[in-house]
């Protein structure tokens, strides 16, 4: 009765919290220069200047009812808890907004464009990370202070320190065939090929494989260092514990104390990633999709903050605000799940 009271609450608590992060990044990006009015205004100096050849001297042509125009037309001619308002409610949190990047299409239609996208990449990218990272982690922590267990930390911390984006760069340069004489096993950019649309479903499956390939193996090397320590140590941890002693004492095998008590107790601490798989499309890929020109969310949301494009940029931000709290609540009952003996009556 306890759990469901907190996750009743903690569901509660998803309304005021996702209210008070839009609302304060709502309230940030009204303050940030270069804002859409800026923009529109420096655009119409730049036709006038075009067109005169005066260059700077076109400055006295923007009036001051023109700008109030162009106030009117983005909407910062209304008081700012009439713009959230009308964000939150009549825009459905910015997603009927037309983008100031991209005419004639919402925030949603780009978000949707991009989501299957970002979706592939992540959710792969993610399980790979568990399915490589916890036997890793079991078998060095079997093999502690063995010379396999040296050898492995090697390059696991070798990848750690290899940034993503640098990993992608070298990666391209030795697959993509972007330098004369070496292989060139995979595609240098996108999301598929050009003929894309007039393949059968197992050829465009193949075909997004070997252009995902590289950029979900740089996705995982980002991750692999952390969950696979992680599970080393809390596997080790549990290890030494009175109640591991206590299996070996009354005659229970290693195999038994190991899979049958320590394992489902050093999940724990992992337990707290299973969450992020609800924003994994979203978050940890930007700087990847940008290497490899993948059309995807961490890109838009990237050319979003550049282009000052906020209903793209907010409408973003309130799906990763929605599905990162559910997340964490997510995170807590997987915890449930693993360990039963967890009680939330204090929390």
């Amino acid at each position: 009765m306890e759990r469901m009271e907190y996750f009743i609450r903690r569901f509660l608590l998803v309304i005021p919290t996702f209210l008070g992060i839009t609302f304060l990044c709502f309230a940030l990006i009204q303050f940030v220069p270069g804002g859409p009015v800026e923009q529109a205004i420096l655009q119409m100096k730049g036709i006038g200047a075009a067109e005169s050849g005066k260059g700077l001297g076109i400055q006295g042509a923007i009036s001051e009812e023109q700008r109030k125009a162009l106030e009117a037309h983005f909407g910062f001619d209304q008081p700012f808890y009439k713009r959230y308002w009308k964000w939150l409610v009549e825009d459905r949190l910015g997603m009927r907004m037309e983008s100031y990047k991209f005419p004639n299409k919402t925030a949603w239609e780009l978000i949707r464009e991009r989501f299957n996208v970002s979706l592939i990449f992540g959710i792969t990218g993610f399980i790979l990370s568990y399915l490589i990272c916890i036997p890793l982690g079991i078998y060095k922590a079997l093999k502690h202070q063995k010379s396999i267990d040296f050898i492995s930390s090697v390059i696991v911390f070798a990848g750690y320190a290899l940034p993503p984006f640098a990993f992608g760069m070298v990666l391209k340069m030795f697959f993509c065939g972007t330098v004369e004489n070496l292989w060139d096993f995979f595609p240098v950019s996108g999301f598929h090929s050009d003929h894309f649309g007039n393949m059968s479903f197992f050829e465009k499956t193949a075909d997004i494989a070997r252009h995902m390939f590289l950029p979900v193996l740089c996705y995982v090397i980002g991750n692999f260092a952390v969950l696979t320590l992680l599970m080393k140590n809390s596997l080790l941890e549990q290890i030494g514990k009175d109640y591991v002693r206590t299996v070996l004492a009354k005659g229970g095998s290693f195999s038994r104390a190991i899979w049958g008590h320590a394992f489902r107790n050093s999940l724990i601490p992992i337990a707290t990633g299973f969450g992020s798989i609800l924003t994994v499309m979203f978050a940890g890929s930007v700087i990847i999709e940008q290497v490899f020109e993948i059309p995807g969310m961490g890109r838009l949301s990237l050319e979003a903050i550049v282009g000052r494009d906020y209903p793209v940029f907010m409408g973003i931000l309130s799906l990763t605000s929605v599905l990162g709290l559910i997340g964490n609540i997510l995170s807590d009952f997987t915890y449930v799940l693993i360990d039963p003996r967890i009680n939330f009556q204090e929390m």
